[in-house]
């Protein structure tokens, strides 16, 4: 049966990959970008692949976006995929930089979620899968910020799925690994727009390795292809975490956490 899915941040990688599947199964997707050249960008690149969808700008931070997004579309399925990274040790990490991924990855996902919840209290069916991270189940040093706003809407989701099951609603969370989209690079380039090695207590060889491990990132397709059957599938696992080695090394992480000394 054919769902209509409304998916956020689908401008690139993940949301794009995982909009463009949907549609070629035969959905009716609902693909949104934070601003209108990227909306142009996608209706181009879409057309060029002949695949039919509908493009919207949808900002989770814009009230006015919000509310138009909630009035114009009933759908079957939500993927809030839309989130920001900004790196940095969080001893010392700018507050602004901080809310503003709060705004992004929590509240705005939050608001958005809410509208599209009550719709699907009224017809007693629906379905909200989030993007999460990895990162939402155990701290990555240098980018504990960015984390805590993803723990955060870990538990907004857990909250949801116990308290809409009542009303027939499911809610699921994908956690992807380290993937080759270009989110992990820009987060750790955003580090360099406030960080000073004169001014700043953090060393910069606290930063040694990064550019080793974002080498080694993996193909975001297959990750997006777990969005898209998680959104499908009604008896999917609330948590999804992709890869399987990298599901394996946080439950190894949470476990040592017990056991951990301050």
């Amino acid at each position: 049966m054919s769902k209509t899915i409304l998916i956020t941040g689908a401008a690139s990688g993940f949301g794009k990959i995982a909009a463009f599947e949907l549609a070629k199964k035969g959905h009716r997707v609902i693909a949104t970008t934070q601003v209108y050249p990227q909306m142009s960008d996608l209706i181009r690149e879409a057309g060029e692949k002949g695949i039919e969808l509908t493009v919207d700008k949808l900002d989770v931070t814009n009230a006015r976006d919000i509310a138009y997004a909630h009035k114009k579309y009933d759908i079957d399925v939500l993927i809030s995929n839309a989130g920001i990274m900004e790196g940095g040790p969080i001893a010392e990490q700018p507050l602004e930089l901080i809310r503003s991924m709060f705004e992004i990855n929590v509240f705005g996902a939050l608001e958005l979620a809410q509208g599209f919840i009550k719709k699907f209290v009224a017809k007693q069916s629906g379905k909200i899968v989030f993007t999460t991270s990895m990162g939402g189940l155990w701290t990555v040093p240098y980018v504990a910020a960015y984390c805590a706003s993803k723990h955060a809407l870990e538990a907004i989701a857990e909250g949801l799925k116990t308290e809409l099951a009542p009303f027939n609603i499911k809610i699921a969370t994908c956690n992807p690994g380290v993937f080759g989209t270009g989110f992990n690079d820009r987060g750790v380039d955003s580090i360099a727009h406030w960080y000073d090695p004169e001014v700043n207590f953090t060393p910069k060889a606290a930063f040694n390795g990064v550019a080793e491990s974002l080498a080694h990132q993996l193909d975001p397709q297959s990750m997006a292809e777990v969005i898209v059957h998680v959104a499908l599938d009604d008896q999917s696992n609330f948590r999804n975490v992709h890869p399987k080695e990298t599901e394996e090394f946080i439950k190894k992480v949470q476990a040592e956490a017990w056991t951990a000394k301050s």
